[in-house]
């Protein structure tokens, strides 16, 4: 996976890439295909930021994080897009369940 890494006002280490790359293969226990994900590193003056969008087939991750420690601020943003992911995996079971619940009330109200 190639991924994209922007930083303003700081120089990206190999450490730094190491820890986003790892942390972005995590994500990959949710079998969904990562097309052209980008993040962009910056430093505020009390905080590093972290911006990242991620395509995936369903739509687009977007996710930003602010912490004092740079690789804390990593594990928040990547926390974030988990979240994310973890929620477009199962918003059709949340449909399907909403959708038999509705059905079966409104079954009940013609049948009286």
């Amino acid at each position: 996976m190639i991924v994209n890494i922007t930083s303003k006002q700081m120089e990206i280490t190999p450490a730094i890439r190491n820890h986003i790359e790892n942390r972005l293969n995590k994500l990959n226990k949710w079998q969904v295909n990562l097309i052209n994900p980008h993040i962009i590193l910056s430093k505020g003056p009390q905080a590093f930021m972290v911006d990242a969008t991620i395509s995936i087939p369903n739509g687009i991750l977007v996710a930003g994080a602010k912490h004092e420690d740079m690789y804390i601020a990593i594990n928040e943003l990547l926390a974030k897009l988990e979240r994310q992911l973890n929620k477009v995996q199962h918003k059709g079971e949340a449909r399907r369940t909403y959708n038999s619940v509705k059905e079966s009330n409104l079954n009940l109200a013609v049948q009286q």
